[in-house]
């Protein structure tokens, strides 16, 4: 008999809030959805306060903080602004990611390489507060070995060029990337989650990669909400991210 092996599953909830921030009203409440997504089986929550706050606020991190008992993974950029609010609010985990104004959304991994006093230091700051930072990287040995020298433990790999792929050729090259950068960073002693654009068509093989340990996943999960509801979107995912071995 196949035993389940269950990778830990983040939901960001940010587009709860772009719904909110459209009319400027106080619903929908992105922490209502994050205590569902908690009691559907979510691991984590997280969100991304951006600076130009063009979905999530800081008062939804404070408040996510009080309510939850799960994991909060606050994605943020590295600026002195940002650190201090983490350093403030002490969630227990941080993800530092590129960050752009005028982006729809996160495009592509953090350049480590070409930036490492910069991150390493910011990844110091959050580490003596008691917080555990990781890093969005593309999957790429170069930038695996500079998060490695960032003192970091733990990073997130960016799949978004693997969902956004339109020919079976560039998935399956895309995915062997994901794979090899998945081994190369465990082997070095790197925790690996992955997450962007994963939604329930292209989820399972990256679920299947066992040195992946989570997923953080939210805009697909919030879209299937609209019709299902948030609690069965999240189980949905579950179901779709548990392993069999």
């Amino acid at each position: 008999m196949k035993n389940k092996e269950s990778i830990l599953l983040g939901v960001n909830v940010d587009h709860v809030a772009t719904v909110r921030q459209a009319r400027g009203t106080d619903y929908p409440s992105p922490l209502k959805a994050a205590l569902i997504a908690e009691s559907s089986g979510a691991d984590s929550i997280t969100i991304h306060l951006r600076e130009d706050r063009r979905h999530i606020q800081l008062n939804d991190l404070i408040l996510m903080l009080e309510h939850l008992s799960i994991r909060i993974n606050l994605e943020m950029a590295i600026t002195s602004e940002m650190i201090d609010i983490a350093i403030k609010h002490n969630p227990s985990d941080c993800c530092l990611v590129p960050e752009k104004r005028e982006e729809l959304t996160t495009e592509g991994g953090l350049d480590v390489i070409n930036q490492i006093d910069l991150v390493s230091d910011a990844c110091n700051q959050l580490i003596t507060n008691g917080i555990r930072p990781s890093l969005f990287i593309d999957p790429n040995q170069d930038q695996l070995k500079a998060a490695k020298l960032c003192g970091v433990s733990v990073v997130e790999l960016h799949t978004g060029l693997y969902a956004d792929a339109i020919s079976s050729t560039n998935k399956k090259d895309e995915l062997a990337r994901i794979r090899e950068a998945a081994e190369f960073g465990s082997s070095i002693g790197l925790t690996i989650h992955a997450g962007h654009g994963l939604n329930y068509d292209n989820v399972s093989e990256v679920a299947s990669i066992k040195e992946i340990v989570e997923l953080n996943i939210g805009h697909s999960i919030v879209a299937r909400s609209l019709f299902y509801g948030i609690g069965a979107a999240v189980k949905d995912m579950r179901t779709l991210i548990t392993r069999t071995t």
